[in-house]
């Protein structure tokens, strides 16, 4: 599999976001204008125009890509949602206090596998294979294939807030990132503490979820 494969299986946000990216990237079809595509597809141009910008492809502008990007990309995603369903149970038994330093570093977490992976995209084709949506809940089906004509799936979980459609979990060849991270913490915290799992947040000691490998 190509880097930004393995990125996008290896790095959540990266997984997520660059497939995110590579979301936001395609056209979509008029027949998918459902509303949590429309959501994405309001993101579509100015990612765009950001990658393509001339003027932001050196190196030299890499910092000032990566927060333009950072600003259209990261208000998709419920970050809130995304921590408290990662903490499963264990979220009820938090004070307030402990779980807003939680989504604190749980976004810190993803935001900086994304930031280390940012550059990782190489043209990779994205297309939405299926959409459904009951209430409040929704999901967006893709294939992303690479230039060799490898697929895979990423699927979007969004749920909608104050009238937003926003993501709060990616599922990676069959790994959702939720559930994927819950695992992790739910194990720290049992064979240790919750403060224990807070600083090994603190000291980013937590790998992204991997994916199912493709050579």
């Amino acid at each position: 599999m190509i880097n930004t494969v393995r990125g996008l299986c290896r790095h959540f946000i990266s997984g997520a976001l660059l497939g995110v990216l590579g979301l936001m990237l395609i056209s979509v079809p008029p027949a998918f204008a459902g509303a949590p595509r429309e959501q994405v597809q309001s993101a579509i141009e100015k990612v765009t125009a950001i990658l393509n910008d001339p003027n932001l492809k050196s190196d030299a502008k890499k910092s000032e890509r990566i927060e333009r990007l950072r600003q259209v990309i990261f208000p998709k995603f419920d970050f809130a949602e995304m921590a408290k369903r990662s903490l499963g149970s264990n979220w009820q038994r938090r004070t307030p206090e402990e779980q807003q330093e939680f989504v604190k570093l749980f976004r810190e977490l993803i935001e900086n596998s994304y930031v280390e992976n940012i550059d990782s995209y190489n043209g990779e084709k994205v297309n939405i294979v299926g959409e459904k949506q009951e209430k409040d809940f929704a999901q967006v089906n893709t294939k992303i294939v690479n230039n060799k004509g490898e697929e895979f799936t990423v699927d979007y979980r969004l749920l909608q807030s104050s009238g937003d459609w926003k993501i709060y979990d990616v599922v990676i060849e069959n790994i959702s990132i939720v559930n994927n991270y819950r695992s992790q913490f739910n194990r720290v915290i049992a064979k240790s503490s919750f403060e224990d799992l807070l600083q090994k947040l603190r000291d980013k000691q937590f790998a992204a979820p991997a994916g199912k490998q493709k050579t």
